[in-house]
């Protein structure tokens, strides 16, 4: 039998948070989306190597409402697990973070991962990262972190776990600690595996940065305890810089239909040894074996670049692209008639609130998932004032982003204005508005090579035009965003905006998008 290749990361640009599952001979993969729409990614793939995106699950604001909700929260760390014929997520919708934690967890179920998602169940809100394991038995658990706000307390104060009734669909009993985690602290990320009488705890520690590892421990009880793997992390990138995945962590465990296992787990790619992940946190696939004494074992404790799977390819047939690709994303609320339409391959959206609205933004994007990438797009569009502004972006979150856009200034006219927010202080860094045409589209892009980015424009079909600025990518960057008063973890996104600060709603047309890597 011909065997498949991984290539890591098996899922590029901002796909943190793996959660992995094989139902028959199809794998599934659930991971994190923050204040995107729609919310919970869902890959499948029939070799581990070749996935395509479902689309995401909470598709309405009834599964989780992202209104408000702060950068780089939202929805966190999903699981996706299946019992009796049904497939079951639990998620968290991160409110507020970093010192009280407001982490309402959900669970949503369906009969196929394509879905329709059922309405949401709450659970508890006394962590994040919740997941669902179904024991032999029949009983079902959800474990989750428990966060602690009380000051000289560690937030991260353990791993708890409380029964959970499928046939009632509500919780049972109280939450017992069942892991106070290691050394390494930050123990987060719970994922129980059942294996010849021991019940593994599969766990992230060390936070989300260099220091990240997967650790594991084991008991004959599902309630603990728990004994940590002598050995220490089952894999970690922190020992290494030279290493081209970094941020190695936060892992689920997946068995195939011949008994061979592998690991999928969270990675990061430094533009420069432990410089800034502009790509956000990725997923990648590892290798695990079984040695004498039960622990389980990826070799070296290390991530690979490559791993040769026992199964036969199964590639899927390629998308057609255009708007309505599941690679599309908006911020913070659903896809909806009332603010975008596609007709005909274009995409008519109304101008939202401003670039640090968390509340109503008319923003269109889709991850960068190559350090060396582009986006393309035609603009159509006619601005009253400099309050209406439609164009493309390279976007990380409110406090930082760039925009060309097509707006209108006294003196000029219909012009080009490029437009950067680091760390919230907005700026002009190509000088002076470009006039353009009074009628007609405009076709921008967005370059993103490395550390830097450019824009350019054409006006119907001339020559392409390079604006001067050389923009630094870093600051959409995990890194960046981390900056001591707040978190980030989301990666680069490339898309399109529309802004109307007049409350009119002026609608922009953006045609077909070309989204090109080299």
């Amino acid at each position: 039998m011909p065997s498949a290749i991984a290539r890591n990361p098996v899922l590029r640009g901002s796909h943190p948070d793996p959660s992995i599952l094989r139902v028959g001979e199809d794998y599934y993969i659930a991971t994190s989306t923050f204040e995107w729409c729609p919310g919970v990614r869902i890959h499948h793939s029939r070799d581990l190597v070749n996935w395509r995106c479902l689309g995401g699950a909470l598709t309405r604001s009834e599964q989780v409402d992202l209104t408000g909700v702060p950068d780089s929260g939202g929805v966190w760390a999903p699981c996706l697990s299946y019992a009796d014929g049904l497939f079951y997520l639990v998620y968290s919708d991160v409110e507020s973070f970093g010192g009280f934690w407001d982490t309402p967890n959900f669970v949503v179920t369906a009969a196929s991962p394509e879905g329709p998602w059922s309405d949401p169940v709450p659970l508890h809100a006394r962590g994040f990262d919740p997941s669902l394991f179904h024991d032999d038995d029949g009983r079902s658990w959800l474990l989750s972190n428990r966060c602690d706000w009380r000051p000289g307390m560690p937030w991260a104060s353990g791993i708890i776990a409380q029964e959970y009734s499928r046939a009632e669909g509500k919780l049972i009993g109280a939450p017992e600690v069942i892991f106070e985690g290691t050394e390494a602290g930050y123990t987060e990320g719970p994922h129980l595996h059942r294996r010849d009488g021991w019940y593994y705890l599969v766990t992230a520690e060390g936070g989300t940065d260099w220091e990240h590892q997967v650790t594991v421990a084991r008991s004959r009880s599902i309630l603990g305890p728990y004994e940590p793997d002598p050995a220490g992390a089952a894999l970690t990138s922190r020992h290494d810089p030279a290493l081209l995945l970094q941020k190695a962590g936060h892992a689920s465990l997946v068995d195939t239909p011949g008994g061979d296992w592998f690991l999928a787990h969270l990675t990061g790619r430094p533009l420069t040894p432990r410089g800034r992940c502009v790509l956000g946190r990725e997923t990648a696939l590892q290798r695990v074996t079984w040695p004498a004494g039960g622990w389980p074992r990826v070799e070296g404790g290390v991530p690979a670049e490559t791993v040769p799977l026992p199964l036969e390819p199964r590639p899927w047939p390629q998308e057609d692209g255009g708007w309505t690709g599941t690679e599309w994303n908006t911020l913070r609320r659903p896809a909806s008639e009332d603010w975008m339409t596609v007709h005909d391959g274009r995409l008519r959206v109304r101008g939202g609130q401003s670039p640090w609205s968390r509340v109503r933004p008319s923003l269109v994007a889709r991850r960068a998932a190559s350090t060396r990438c582009s986006l393309t797009v035609p603009v159509d569009f006619s601005p009253e004032d400099f309050q209406q502004l439609a164009g493309i972006t390279a976007y990380y979150n409110t406090q930082n982003w760039y925009l060309l856009a097509v707006t209108r200034r006294e003196g000029v006219g219909r012009c080009l204005e490029l437009l950067a927010s680091d760390r919230g202080e907005i700026t002009a860094p190509a000088g002076a508005p470009v006039g353009v045409p009074e009628a007609g589209p405009i076709r921008l892009r967005a370059g993103l090579d490395g550390s830097e980015l450019r824009f350019s424009f054409s006006s119907g079909t001339g020559a392409w035009t390079t604006l001067p600025a050389v923009l630094d990518a870093g600051i959409l960057s995990d890194e960046y965003a981390t900056d001591g008063r707040s978190w980030g973890f989301t990666g680069a996104f490339l898309g399109v905006w529309a802004v109307d600060l007049t409350g009119g709603g002026a609608q922009a047309e953006f045609g077909i998008p070309s989204y090109t890597e080299s």
